[in-house]
């Protein structure tokens, strides 16, 4: 009935899925289960699609350990705040699966499904060259509305205290764990890390990934909120950056660097918590020690070559021995990145 795993792996788990299922209300019976399929890609969480009689449903369950090379441990609990993310950023307006039942003792929740024909994953579009600058500058418009609206709101620093698991999802093995491999920035890095932990200001995604954004006509959709957290919302601009950055390397066109500054610059246009000008120079470090940690902290991007991925080590080390005082923004540091992607 599960497909994707071997055969007792496979058994398990379809029991806990159809277990939960029964356990919310979501089915009255086994029966109705027509057939439970495992979604591939996910490091931090398995995930099923579950055929019902007339509808599909997802269920998504937190990993205590992720799926990565170097070991990586993280909270469980972490489900019930991306549930709250989701929750959230609906009654924003911004676009995110239903959540249609939670199970906050199993770290289990079921969702709304989207088919993927009509619903692609960013990242796959961009790597295969289909970039799009307007859905980019889409993406920041939204993540732009989730900042403010949760700027203004003053249940967010309640409802996502969260410090110490976004410590352990993003501080500790990007931050933290560049710095151990490259001691020559580790004051500097500590530094961005410090005042990181330190901000708080919205309600922060904390993977903004365009493999967590799913395209679709109505403008994105966005995933995968396990990192939740009430902080500094220039993580998530960074965040997003780095893999537009990155894309961009690796794919050298005329359109995924306009896809960058759309993004960028919805994003910043639409900055209504904080001056843009003050908050471009607090995300540009941020977003150079994000590039220079997905090729050397725990969860290194998987698609660049070893030629790449110097290009990225060099860059970042050099912007970030780059005196704190220049006050480098991010148009500088998108000026310096393409520059030298054409001088290559």
């Amino acid at each position: 009935m599960i497909q994707g795993l071997s055969p007792s792996a496979a058994s398990a788990d379809a029991d806990t899925v159809v277990s939960a299922l029964l356990e919310c209300g979501m089915i009255a019976a086994k029966s109705e289960v027509r057939r439970i399929v495992s979604v591939a890609g996910g490091v931090s969480c398995d995930v099923y699609r579950v055929d019902l009689p007339g509808r599909s449903v997802g269920v998504k369950r937190a990993l205590p350990r992720l799926r990565v090379a170097a070991e990586w441990n993280a909270p469980v609990e972490r489900s019930a705040y991306e549930v709250l993310w989701l929750r959230r950023a609906q009654a924003w307006g911004v676009r995110a699966p239903h959540v249609l039942a939670s199970l906050p003792d199993r770290n289990l929740f079921v969702m709304q499904w989207f088919d993927a024909a009509a619903h692609p994953v960013w990242k796959a579009e961009l790597l295969a060259g289909r970039v799009d600058a307007d859905f980019a500058r889409r993406v920041g418009a939204a993540l732009a509305l989730v900042h403010n609206r949760s700027s203004a709101d003053e249940t967010v620093a309640r409802d996502f205290a969260s410090d110490e698991l976004f410590r352990q999802l993003r501080i500790s093995p990007y931050l933290d764990a560049t710095a151990v491999e490259h001691p020559d920035l580790a004051a500097r890095i500590g530094g961005l890390a410090a005042s990181l932990a330190r901000t708080k200001v919205a309600l922060v995604h904390g993977d903004v990934s365009p493999k967590n954004i799913l395209c679709a006509a109505e403008g994105p959709l966005f995933l995968d909120a396990e990192c939740a957290w009430h902080g500094d919302p220039a993580f998530d601009a960074a965040f997003c950056l780095t893999h537009l950055l990155l894309k961009a390397l690796k794919l050298g066109t005329r359109a995924s660097r306009d896809a960058c500054g759309a993004f960028a610059g919805a994003w910043l246009d639409d900055a209504g918590w904080e001056e843009a000008a003050a908050l471009s120079r607090r995300t540009a470090p941020l977003l150079a020690a994000l590039l220079l940690a997905r090729v050397d902290g725990k969860s290194p991007v998987e698609y660049l070559n070893a030629s790449e991925r110097a290009f990225v080590r060099r860059f970042a080390r050099d912007f970030l021995h780059r005196p704190a005082e220049n006050g480098d923004d991010i148009d500088v540091l998108k000026h310096m990145w393409f520059e030298r992607l054409d001088s290559r």
